[in-house]
């Protein structure tokens, strides 16, 4: 292998093209080398910022080209487990899109991939690797809101076209599997905790598609209330409410997109601290990461075993809020 990590993407969706190709390209540690898409329009889009990218009209042509070290995939969620597992085993690490699995279980068969081939398959969750999280839980470890009472988070954003891929069952599609794993994962990341038993769960189901959800669960140490919608104006929040101090992320999810990433930390009393964070692409940490890991200079924050835990979250709650 070379010095840097030579990519390819499996796929010419959208956001490949605005954010995670981009980033690749932007990376410490790898190089954006090949694109795969039958499409030479949409090739023209990856093309316009990484002149020289080679591109191959086929997902089995990328995975056998011998000059690609990892791909990145962002293939419809039903295909993930699948094409995750192809890619390993033709000798590439895996970054996968999230959810890189529709249920808890086939994480195991992405884990027996990982561990037979030895290459890195990884979960696409940005957030995790943004400052702002590391520094809520610092911050939580530190004691700096006491105990910990109640946690509350918000992810929300209107999308009602039937046609868009969120919207088909088939294809892996609801709120759940989309931004599930930023409103529940990212408190066992803050926290460290799991959860325990779900009190209530209401999944409003529409066209085959759970279009909201919304839970209370108790965790070891505070009580859990959470949101996730595709019907709702745009909205994201984590609040964790202590009994000396509340902390706030008001942007933890789409930062530079929502809004700028800050932490504000209220107490004890009337004080208000602040922390900001303007500059900072997760897109672009989360890569580095993974480039580091397979060089051999870190492990890397967020194996699947973590994935798997949020997994069985959500299944959870599809199971105590089942399709009528």
């Amino acid at each position: 292998m070379a010095d840097h990590i030579r990519w390819g993407v499996l796929g010419a969706s959208n956001f490949a093209r605005n954010h995670m190709a981009p980033a690749i390209h932007a990376a410490r540690g790898g190089a954006f080398a090949a694109l795969a898409t039958s499409s030479p329009d949409k090739a023209a889009g990856f093309a316009a910022f990484a002149p020289g990218i080679r591109v191959h009209d086929s997902y089995d042509a990328m995975l056998a080209d011998p000059e690609i070290d990892a791909v990145y995939i962002p293939l419809p969620n039903a295909l993930h487990v699948e094409w995750s597992i192809r890619a390993a085993e033709a000798g590439k690490h895996v970054l996968c899109e999230k959810p890189i699995a529709m249920k808890a279980d086939e994480f195991d068969r992405l884990i027996e991939a990982r561990d037979r081939t030895g290459k890195l398959i990884a979960e696409a969750w940005m957030v995790a690797h943004h400052p702002q999280m590391a520094k809520a839980r610092e911050l939580l470890q530190e004691g700096a809101i006491g105990k910990l009472v109640r946690v509350d988070s918000t992810h929300t954003f209107f999308n009602a076209d039937l046609d868009n891929i969120r919207n088909k069952p088939d294809a892996g599609g609801g709120a759940l599997p989309d931004i599930g794993i930023y409103a529940f994962g990212s408190i066992r990341l803050i926290t460290g905790q799991e959860p325990g038993e779900i009190l209530a769960a209401k999944i409003d189901w529409q066209n085959g598609i759970d279009a909201s959800a919304h839970v209370m669960a108790q965790f070891p140490d505070f009580l859990y209330t959470g949101r996730v919608s595709m019907r709702a104006a745009p909205w994201q929040e984590i609040v964790l409410h202590g009994e000396t101090g509340v902390m706030r992320l008001p942007v933890p999810f789409n930062v530079q997109v929502f809004g700028e990433a800050r932490l504000e930390l209220h107490g004890p009393g009337l004080e208000i601290r602040e922390w900001r964070w303007p500059a900072a692409n997760h897109y672009v940490l989360q890569v580095e990461a993974f480039n580091a890991t397979v060089k051999g200079e870190a492990d890397y924050p967020l194996p699947l075993e973590f994935g798997r835990g949020t997994q069985d979250f959500v299944d959870r709650i599809y199971a105590a809020s089942p399709q009528g």
